[in-house]
């Protein structure tokens, strides 16, 4: 893996230092209105630093879009996840932004939404932003679990765990988020099924959109900084898999029948979308192909991500291998 110098140097330099400070009394200091007796992390060390600190990573508010024909800078094959909700506009929200953003909290229609992507963990989920029945504003903490994006709302600043949309540390803990149906698929793919829908515009910060940072993660062979346990099964760490509930086909074996039908689902894997995650230009990525859950014909929320961040947070989940 060959990720960025300065990001590199940001990550290895704070992150060998997150088991020494990974304790309250030091978070406190940026984060003195998060409750942290109220919590369901076992063991603290279990959260570091991932390099930048609180708001390091900015997430986006109320992103302006264009329409699909007007955008020209997005290569076909690069990735984008999909939000299509009932009686409303598709839109598309470029990983060549969550990238460098990790998170968009976005309205569509009378629903808030959290567009979320951790790259450590190829985990691009979207959620309801609203939690018992009240609006929150979520951000990047600059903290990883189990290699996995910590996110925090701004309304309590309680920590959020962006893998399984739960709350782990401060008033939400234990509340979960609601996950919408969503996908990533290829540009040409979202443009070719919305021809009048619209994308999300190149946010104003001075950011390498369309470049990846993270330069061959996805074919490394151990997890950036990751201490659990590999997953079973002889399965690479690093290989994609579709996660549904608590259930995970590998995509290696979707890829080699192009569509099954289990556990009440349809899976299906079409080519032509581009790794993110694996050459300097997104769009030059190597074919990772793109996922569709459908339960009778209607999308069903699922999330594509790594095999070791899926053991890690489903240590009990079902392995669909043939």
């Amino acid at each position: 893996m060959r990720l960025k110098p300065l990001i590199l140097s940001a990550m290895i330099s704070v992150g060998l230092a997150g088991a020494a400070t990974a304790n309250p009394e030091f978070w406190r200091q940026e984060w003195p209105n998060t409750d942290f007796e109220q919590t369901s992390v076992g063991n603290w060390n279990e959260i570091m630093s991932g390099g930048p600190p609180r708001d390091g990573i900015p997430a986006l508010n109320d992103p302006q879009f264009i329409k699909v024909g007007d955008e020209s800078a997005i290569a076909d094959r690069e990735p984008v996840i999909a939000v299509e909700l009932d009686g409303q506009m598709a839109r598309a929200y470029p990983i060549r932004y969550l990238t460098w953003h990790e998170i968009v909290n976005d309205v569509i229609g009378d629903t808030p939404v959290a567009v979320t992507f951790c790259p450590l963990c190829n985990s691009g989920i979207t959620f309801d932003r609203r939690v018992n029945r009240q609006l929150r504003t979520f951000g990047v903490t600059g903290k990883l679990r189990n290699s996995d994006m910590v996110m925090f709302d701004r309304e309590t600043e309680s920590w959020w765990q962006q893998a399984i949309g739960t709350g782990i540390v401060g008033r939400h803990t234990g509340d979960r988020l609601k996950q919408l149906p969503s996908w990533m698929e290829s540009w040409a793919e979202f443009k070719a099924r919305n021809p009048d829908g619209l994308v999300m515009a190149q946010p104003g910060y001075p950011r390498t959109y369309g470049r990846n940072p993270y330069v061959n993660y996805d074919s490394s062979r151990q997890p950036f900084l990751y201490n659990g346990e590999m997953p079973p099964h002889g399965i690479p760490p690093l290989a994609r898999v579709v996660r549904v509930g608590a259930r995970a086909w590998p995509v290696a074996r979707l890829a080699g029948l192009g569509e099954l039908t289990e556990a009440g689902l349809t899976i299906s894997w079409t080519s032509g979308q581009a790794s993110a995650l694996d050459s300097a230009r997104i769009g030059d990525g190597r074919e990772v192909g793109t996922i569709r859950v459908r339960k009778n014909g209607k999308d069903v929320p699922h999330d594509v991500m790594f095999a070791f961040a899926f053991h890690a947070f489903y240590p009990d989940g079902e392995w669909m291998l043939k």
